[in-house]
């Protein structure tokens, strides 16, 4: 009888993450039916693409004084163990940083673009029935929220990753099941991020953001999971974020507005 009891919830679950991934698909044709949506969320992207890269080539130039560095306890140590110990660091630094690298790409392309994603923001939800207690979010008030989000987001990123990063060192468990929740854990975030601008513009906080995501889940995880993998493409950024703000627009529409004062949308899934 209990396996009888999970099987809706289960259905519900994957019913919810398609209907997640469907949410992507519809932001990818929101902005692309319009040339100057693409322009102007592609723009912020392309800068933030632009400061990230230095980033890591300046990473990657100084990886091993980091590491040296981050080893400094060990200078006693005799110098294969040194040297093994300051590769491993390196190692654990630059996975951190890959891991770590499309929520910083998200938050920093959303603290640049601010007035840019707004724009997107309010051009689709127009086309879903308006938001009349709209507030026109300054650039300075984007910036402020967004530095806010992204370093608390990124904070709780390293928390999880911290554990993450060790159990990966059990076998099979960590080349397996550790991936896949990384995966999942910062898409969630990214969601989170993603969907900042709409409940922005509604006075609604962080934490009624996040409140009102966890009723969804398994949709957020849908929209947002392949959204986080086609980020980690070389550059394939540039034209998912805009798409996943049009997404994530949608889906906080969706949340927030309740189904019997919104009519019928032909962008649901």
């Amino acid at each position: 009888m209990a396996r009888h009891g999970y099987a809706p919830a289960v259905i519900k679950a994957l019913r919810d993450f398609g209907s997640g991934v469907g949410l992507l698909l519809q932001g990818f044709r929101l902005v692309f039916s319009s040339p100057k949506r693409v322009l102007v969320g592609a723009l912020p992207a392309f800068i933030t693409a632009l400061l990230m890269i230095g980033g890591f080539v300046w990473l990657a130039y100084h990886i091993d004084d980091i590491a040296t560095w981050a080893t400094g306890f060990a200078s006693s140590w005799n110098s294969g163990l040194r040297r093994t110990l300051e590769v491993a660091i390196g190692i654990v630094i630059v996975a951190l940083s890959v891991g770590l690298g499309v929520l910083l790409f998200t938050a920093v392309s959303l603290v640049i673009g601010g007035p840019f994603y707004e724009y997107i923001a309010e051009q689709v939800e127009d086309e879903l029935g308006g938001v009349p207690e709209a507030e026109q979010a300054n650039w300075w008030r984007c910036f402020v929220i967004g530095i806010r989000d992204a370093v608390l987001l990124i904070t709780v990123s390293v928390l999880f990753a911290i554990p993450l990063f060790a159990a990966g060192f059990v076998p099979f468990v960590g080349q397996t099941v550790v991936p896949v929740i990384a995966v999942c854990i910062n898409a969630y975030l990214l969601g989170i991020e993603l969907t900042g601008i709409p409940f922005t513009r509604r006075g609604r906080s962080l934490k009624e953001r996040r409140r009102t995501l966890a009723t969804r889940r398994a949709m957020v995880l849908g929209f947002a999971v392949p959204t986080y993998l086609l980020c980690l493409i070389p550059l394939a950024a540039l034209v998912v974020i805009p798409a996943a703000m049009a997404g994530g627009t949608v889906l906080s529409h969706r949340l927030i507005t309740a189904p019997a004062q919104h009519p019928p949308s032909p962008y649901r899934p």
